[in-house]
């Protein structure tokens, strides 16, 4: 079983930035794909981004440009670095891992940010 654990969540106001970070302990099995995913009251949770484990990255589309997520595979850690964040940016944000020879999906526990306006 892996363990992840989510810090970097909190109040910004527009326009501000955060930082995210989810870090995978516990496991012996590769870690594959690495990302992030949010919920916002009400809504359904959607892709942030993601990133292989050789580093190429994928982003929805209202993120490009202001959202960059990176890994260092060394720590088994993914990182989200958030930029130019708005209101509708409030959620949270859920980092999670494919892991293993089957690529079970592992999730975080969430971490809360609130962008004010």
């Amino acid at each position: 079983q892996v363990q992840l654990v989510e810090s970097g969540g909190g109040l910004v106001q527009a326009g501000g930035s955060l930082r995210l970070s989810c870090a995978a302990s516990g496991s012996t099995f590769t870690i594959h794909t690495m990302g992030w995913y949010r919920q916002a009251p009400g809504k359904q949770r959607e892709l942030v981004a993601d990133i292989s484990s050789g580093g190429g990255a994928t982003y929805a589309d209202s993120m490009k440009g202001r959202f960059t997520v990176s890994r260092d595979n060394v720590k088994n850690t993914v990182y989200l670095q958030m930029n130019s964040l708005k209101p509708e940016d409030t959620a949270v944000y859920l980092c999670y891992v494919e892991l293993g020879e089957h690529r079970n999906d592992y999730w975080g526990q969430g971490t809360k940010v609130t962008v004010s306006s």
